[in-house]
């Protein structure tokens, strides 16, 4: 026999392929993981269906509603589907939704930032968990009683607010007011950025706790103070975080429905003065107006209904794509 045969080294083995390592894992897991995997990937499956459920539903009734419309549903300023033909439109309730959106979250984002870290890096052990359990129990509080507290509490304080910006800043005529009874945009804002403080709140808090805690004390040994801390370290981490949170609350302030009812008097028209009385929400058209609606008119608050179910979707996914788009957000090389 051939001794050089012999010693001869087997021949080098030849790794799986990706799509090998896959089937082998599928094959060789346990019967409870494969149960768990199709259960998380039905419930997947199941959730698009239902948004796909909503959307045909929405754009089939929408569209019953459009059809008849006299007028462009888009652009129009009135709201009138008794008429004949009806003329109705979703300027206004757009505009209205929009801008007390807007006034929410400019309130709301940076308070809600501030006691998050007050919370995580400022305040005592104690202080901090009772502030965090106050906190979320204000996130638990249902709307309809933060619009009985805003109608009866706030609204009457809010003339002398209203009077001392119409004498400093009336000038801009975005804060001139004529007078009125102060349920205005900037009233629903205020009222709607009290609302969401507690989720944009709670969901910061988490996620600054989550700040590696060696980032911190290195840039303590290197010198820095408190708030340099805070501004190297824990809001460049906690950055995704707090954009996840101001989505959550918009998605909030976009959807409110009895609490901007009870509080705002709607005019359907447009002001440019925030202190004016405003046109009204997609929601809150919706809520006054269903109940003594005719079915064309239903199928026209429908249509409005998609339209909102559409802004929702752009903002959500315009959030994930700023996330996507900048790797930093993550966190990872924190």
């Amino acid at each position: 026999m051939d001794i050089s045969t012999q010693d001869a080294p087997p021949p080098p083995s030849v790794a799986p392929t990706p799509v090998e390592q896959k089937r082998a894992a599928r094959g060789a897991t346990r019967p409870g993981d494969r149960i768990f995997l199709a259960l998380s990937r039905g419930s997947g499956i199941f959730l698009l269906v239902i948004m796909a459920a909503i959307a045909v539903f929405l754009t089939y009734r929408a569209a019953l509603a459009i059809s008849k419309d006299d007028a462009n549903f888009l652009t129009t300023f009135e709201w009138n589907t008794s008429l004949e033909p009806p003329s109705f439109g979703i300027a206004v309730l757009a505009f209205g939704t929009v801008v007390s959106s807007i006034v929410a979250m400019a309130i709301a984002v940076p308070v809600a930032v501030g006691i998050a870290l007050f919370i995580t890096h400022y305040a005592p052990r104690k202080l901090g968990g009772l502030l965090a359990y106050v906190i979320d129990l204000l996130a638990a509080v249902p709307s309809i009683v933060y619009g009985l507290w805003g109608a009866l509490v706030l609204v009457p304080y809010m003339g002398g607010l209203f009077g001392w910006l119409n004498d400093y800043f009336g000038w801009t005529g975005i804060l001139a007011w004529e007078e009125g009874a102060p349920r205005s945009m900037l009233t629903v804002g205020i009222l709607l950025a009290i609302m969401i403080l507690p989720v944009i709140t709670n969901v910061s808090r988490e996620v600054f706790r989550q700040t590696p805690r060696m980032n911190e004390e290195a840039a303590l040994a290197l010198g820095a103070t408190r708030w340099e801390v805070v501004r190297l370290t824990v809001l460049p981490f906690g950055r995704s975080g707090v954009i996840s949170a101001s989505m959550l609350g918009l998605g909030r302030a976009l959807g409110e429905t009895m609490a901007v009812a009870t509080v705002l008097s709607p005019d359907f028209k447009i002001h440019a003065s925030l202190l004016d009385p405003g046109g009204g929400t997609f929601a809150q058209n919706i809520a006054s107006k269903f109940g003594e609606a005719s079915e064309f008119g239903r199928d026209a608050l429908i249509a409005s209904g998609l339209i909102l179910f559409v802004i929702t979707l752009l903002v959500n996914g315009a959030a994930r794509a700023i996330i996507a788009r900048r790797k930093e957000y993550s966190g990872a090389n924190a």
